[in-house]
This record gives structure tokens, C-alpha cells and sequence, in this order.
């Protein structure tokens, strides 16, 4: 009898634990299937984006693009979620803190423990441990739906995992030889425009909220209207790109563009940060704090100065280690290395409390110019396609997942007044950094950046991945939502309207199109036809870059190349005769066995294309000389 009722114990006891289990594996069976069905929806979003634009481009179809269709099907699965989707909601319990219990209403805690002491409600025996469960803070409550949740995803994976690839493939695939030629102007347009854009649009937008109170459902600071302006002036002309690239556009409006694009996006987040930064140091006494401002400008500079200087310092270390070494050998470790190196720019950065798109924009500079020549021939083919890649679906998948937000995220905030506000302040603001920039450029610029062109960048600012980005990062107050929502909107409407009128633009504007690269060399063959033609290449040669360019090429081809990679001259002929230990010490033997000068398949360098044209003609003229 004891043994029976021993047994019958245990059996009470394993049933309970059983059904306990089972409950278990059926939540994370259903959860499992909600987290399929969500990346199932954005897989199944990005091919049918894809199909759409092979059938647009294959009819000829160009007012509409692959971003705007990413958008546009969002926007569609969106609404479809958001009214047709189950009801069901997420399961709550009220937790009221202990009398003992320090926390601060702006701040809340990380964390939440929620215990069952004793007895559960619904178990079968009386000696259940004790449980105690841990629930981290993802803002207020709101009224959502399962899906709803699992369609929204963490910020930080924006930042961490999706902005990487886009940022450093806009270092890695960057036409160096126009974005040099155009260096003062992208400089120009990235740095101080973007900074000039983000203070006005700021300043008119807390104009706007301090002349319209009664209008505006939430209050907003100066810094948050500051904050709204650093966001908003960074441009993400991905599909103006796309278009000018299909049509072969002017080489110079293409480096304009592009190039602002590349270091706008940088300058805008290291200006975001100095505006928290301000808000830090300011002590809330209703003034202007001159002690804070210059702090925050000191960070400014500090944080993008040493951020730039990782993201190089990476990528000549990822050079060295593939010159001295034989991992060309093995292209898929070297391949598998590269891409580890860059990512960890932006991981080494980010730890250390600076900026990581600054970082691995600029390794991904660096390895383009330098690492790249190392690289065998298959690491080379394979780094390019798969970054390419990753900025492709990295791109298509922001653009579709804020159309998808705008109906299932819990957290935007519409006001009409704000949006609209918004709308007219980033047209000014992109306005003021174009034409006032673009005047004073023209004052000592050769060619001129001329009106059909200053409107055409004009059109070009188009906002995309980092200024939502950079929205989406923080929503726990009301007028950090309505940010959000007004972001959201503004991107939307560049990208499907603006980069829809593209192509009616060009046409209108008369922008020069169909212009093949090698039309470049023209002017070598023009020179070449004058006569003087050794003191014309020396012209070529000057004129093809900035000045600030041409300092640093001098230096870069005299000793950043012959260091870090196979190039020549070597440093034996470059650095003085008592240092000669030295450079022999960091000289290939692969360097000195190469006959004449080593181009390493610098495609960029148009100073070789042009010799190898003017070459190319005289071997041409020689043999037809010897023929008659």
C-alpha cells in the first residue's frame, strides 16, 4: 500500500511536470511560427520587389524603382496586417513595485522580476518552487497584437547588423579618382552643408513650435527640434544613383551626389550624438550654455577625428596582414578574414563609444585602395558580389520594413501641424545647403557647378535608411514619436515620388546622359593632338583632383602604397638611404621582382588610364607608320 501510494506520488508529480512541458513547447511552437511567418513576409517582400523591377526594367518601365516598390509593398502587407491580421492580443499581469523601490518615470529599470511565491494559481500540488521570471523594458504599454510585436524589430539591429554593409559598400565601391576630383565640393556639401541644414532646420522647426503651441499634441525642446534637424538632413540618394548609373549621367553630378551621400550620413549621426551630448552637459537653467556647447563641439570633432582614424587604422592592418602572408593561397580564408576585419571596425568603434559608420566608411575606403590589390583574383570577384549583395537586400529590406511600420508599429504619433512643418523645413534645408554652397564653390571651381545641375543635387536629397535609422533608435516619449512618424513620411514621399520624376528631371534640366567613362580620355587625345605632349600629361595630371587630393596622392604613392601593399616604387626608392634596413624589411620580395610599375588593378586610377590610352595610340600610330 505504501509503495502504491508512493508510486501514485510520483505519477501526480511527472503528470504535472509533463503538462507543464507541454504547455511550454506549444508557446515556443506558436512563437516559432509567428517569428517564421514574420521573416517569411519580408523574404517573400523582397522577391516579389525584385520580380517587379526585372518586369519594370524589362518593359522599359522607369518611374518607378526598386526602393519605392520595397516601400509601396510595405505599405500594402502593412495595412494588411494591421486589419486583417488576428486579434488576438498579448498576454499582460500587473506588477506593482515594492514600497522599497528606487526608479526614475524617465528612465525606467532595465529589467522586471516577476515572482510567484509558493503555490501557482493553477497548479495540482503544493510544493512547486518558487519561480522568479525576468522581463526587459520595451517602453509603455500599448494595445498590440502578436504580430504586430514580432513584425517590429529591435532598433539596434538596424544599427548593429542592417547599416554595416550599406555604409561600408559605399566606401568599398567608391570611384575614387571622381570622388578625389570633386573632394572640395563633397566636402563642402557633406560637412557644412549637412551641419548648416541640421541647425536651420532645428531652428525653424522650434520657430514653428513655439509660434503654433495650441496646434502641437506634444512639446518639444529646442534639443529635440535640434535632434529632428540632424536627422532629417542626411540624404540616402540610392535610387537617383541607381537611375544615373543606368543612363550613364555626367561623371561629375554622379560624384557629387554620391559622395555627399557617402559622408552626410556619417556627419549626421557623430552630429546627433553631439546634440545628446549637449543635453548632457546642459545644465537646465532655461539659457544658452556656452560650457556645454563648445563641450559638444569638442566631441564633434573628437568623436568623428578618432572614429575616421579606427576605421583606417583597420583597414591598413587588414592590408599588411595580406601582403606579408601567403592567405591568397587560400581565398576563402582570406575572403572569410576580410569580411571579419571590416565588420569589426564597426564593433571596435561602437565599444569604445565613438561612431561606427564613420568607422567602417572609412576601412571600407581604405581596403578598397589598398587591401583590394592584395587580394587574390577569386577574394577580389567574391568580396565585391557579396557586399554588393548584402547592400542590395540590406536596403530593400529598410525601405519595405517602413512601409510594413507605418501600420504595424505601436508607436507613431501623427500631427499634422509637425509633419507638415517638417515637410517645408527639409525642402529649406536642402536648399540652403545646395545653392548658398554651390556659389561659393563656383568662385574658384573649374568646371562650374552649373544651375541645372545645383537644382538636379537640389532634387537628389532624398532620405532614407539612416535618418529612420536614427528615428526609430529611441520612441519612449510622445515627441520623439511624432519624429518617427514624420521621418517615415518624408522618406516615403522622396523615394516614391522624387525618385519616380527622376528621369522626367534629367530631361527637363537637361542633364548630359549616355557618357561612357572612356569619353573622359578625350581630353588626353585632344592634348595629345596639340603637340606639347609630355608637358600636357603633367596638366592632366594636376588638374584631375582637388589640391587637397593632390597633396595626399603624392604621399600616398610615394609611401602609403609601396607599405601596405605589391606596388612601385618601392620604399627602397622612395624613403631616404639610411632608412634602407627598414624599407627592405617591409618590401616584397614580390615588389622587387616586378617588371616596371605595378598598377594592382587600381580600375580608379585615371592618371593609368589615360597613360594607357595615350600609350595605346602611339603603339597604334608606330605600327601603322611601319605597316606603310
Amino acid at each position: 500500500m505504501i509503495l502504491y501510494c508512493c508510486l501514485a506520488c510520483v505519477f501526480i508529480e511527472k503528470c504535472y511536470g509533463t503538462r507543464t512541458d507541454i504547455e511550454l513547447d506549444a508557446k515556443a511552437a506558436l512563437t516559432h511560427r509567428i517569428d517564421s511567418l514574420n521573416l517569411l513576409l519580408y523574404t517573400g517582400l523582397l522577391a516579389l520587389t525584385i520580380l517587379t523591377i526585372w518586369l519594370f526594367k524589362h518593359r522599359r518601365v522607369s518611374w518607378l524603382n526598386e526602393t519605392g516598390l520595397a516601400v509601396i509593398y510595405g505599405l500594402i502587407v502593412g495595412a494588411i496586417i494591421r486589419y486583417t491580421g488576428s486579434a488576438n492580443e498579448r498576454t499582460h499581469i500587473s506588477v506593482d513595485p515594492q514600497d522599497n523601490t528606487v526608479f526614475n518615470a524617465s528612465l525606467p529599470p532595465d529589467a522586471l522580476w516577476l515572482q510567484f511565491p509558493g503555490k501557482l494559481s493553477n497548479a495540482s500540488i503544493d510544493d512547486v518552487s518558487n519561480k522568479t521570471y525576468a522581463y526587459t523594458f520595451r517602453g509603455p504599454v500599448l494595445k498590440e497584437k502578436e504580430i504586430d510585436f514580432k513584425a517590429t524589430f529591435d532598433p539596434e539591429i538596424f544599427f548593429n547588423i542592417i547599416l554595416p554593409p550599406i555604409i561600408f559598400y559605399a566606401g568599398y565601391s567608391l570611384k575614387k579618382k571622381y570622388f578625389f576630383r570633386n573632394l572640395g565640393a563633397i566636402l563642402t556639401f557633406a560637412i557644412l552643408g549637412t551641419t548648416t541644414s541640421a541647425f536651420l532646420i532645428g531652428g525653424l522647426m522650434y520657430g514653428f513650435a513655439k509660434l503654433l503651441p495650441a496646434y502641437l499634441s506634444s512639446d518639444f525642446t529646442f534639443l529635440d527640434t535640434l535632434y529632428f534637424g540632424a536627422l532629417i538632413s542626411p540624404t540616402d540618394p540610392l535610387t537617383i544613383l541607381a537611375i544615373f548609373h543606368d543612363l550613364k549621367v555626367d561623371v561629375n553630378l554622379y560624384a557629387l551626389v554620391f559622395g555627399e551621400s557617402v559622408l552626410n550620413d556619417a556627419v549626421a549621426l557623430v552630429l546627433s550624438g553631439a546634440i545628446q551630448n549637449y543635453g548632457e552637459h546642459y545644465s537646465n537653467n532655461g539659457s544658452f550654455e556656452t560650457s556645454a556647447f563648445l563641450k559638444s563641439l569638442g566631441d564633434f570633432f573628437s568623436i568623428f577625428t578618432l572614429s575616421l582614424l579606427v576605421g583606417s587604422s583597420m583597414g591598413c592592418v587588414t592590408a599588411l596582414i595580406t601582403k606579408f602572408t601567403r592567405l591568397k593561397d587560400f581565398p576563402l580564408l582570406e575572403s572569410a578574414l576580410f569580411v571579419l576585419m571590416s565588420y569589426s571596425t564597426f564593433l571596435i568603434a561602437e565599444v569604445a563609444e565613438l561612431t561606427g559608420v564613420v568607422a567602417v566608411l572609412f576601412c571600407g575606403i581604405c581596403q578598397a585602395h589598398y587591401t583590394y590589390n592584395n587580394l587574390s583574383t577569386e577574394s577580389r570577384v567574391r568580396t565585391k558580389q557579396l557586399f554588393e549583395l548584402l547592400n542590395f537586400l540590406s536596403e530593400n529590406f529598410i525601405f519595405s520594413y517602413i512601409g510594413v511600420s507605418m501600420f504595424t508599429f505601436p508607436k507613431h504619433h501623427f500631427d499634422p501641424v509637425f509633419i507638415t512643418s517638417g515637410f517645408m523645413c527639409a525642402a529649406i534645408g536642402r536648399a540652403v545647403n545646395v545653392y548658398p554652397f554651390s556659389w561659393l564653390l563656383n568662385l574658384n571651381r573649374k568646371p562650374k557647378i552649373s544651375k541645372n545641375m545645383q537644382h538636379m543635387l537640389f532634387f537628389a536629397g532624398l532620405r532614407g535608411a539612416m535618418s529612420f535609422a536614427l528615428a526609430i533608435r529611441n520612441t519612449v516619449s510622445e515627441a520623439r514619436q511624432t519624429m518617427l512618424t514624420t521621418t517615415s513620411l518624408i522618406v516615403i514621399f522622396t523615394v516614391v515620388v522624387q525618385g519616380g520624376a527622376t528621369n522626367f528631371l534629367l530631361n527637363w534640366l537637361n542633364i548630359p546622359f549616355g557618357i561612357e567613362d572612356e569619353n573622359e580620355l578625350l581630353n588626353a587625345n585632344q592634348y595629345r593632338n596639340e603637340g606639347d605632349y609630355e608637358g600636357n600629361r603633367e596638366t592632366i595630371r594636376k588638374n584631375e583632383k582637388a589640391f587637397i587630393a593632390r597633396i595626399w596622392g603624392d604621399f600616398d604613392k610615394s609611401y602609403m602604397k609601396p607599405l601596405l601593399t605589391h606596388s612601385r616604387p618601392t620604399l627602397l626608392d622612395t624613403l631616404p638611404t639610411y632608412c634602407n634596413p627598414l624599407a627592405r624589411f617591409l618590401t616584397t620580395t614580390e615588389q622587387l621582382t616586378q617588371d616596371g610599375l605595378n598598377r594592382n588593378s587600381d580600375t580608379d586610377s585615371e592618371i593609368y588610364q589615360i597613360n594607357d590610352s595615350l600609350n595605346r595610340r602611339d603603339s597604334l600610330n608606330r605600327a601603322t607608320s611601319f605597316q606603310n
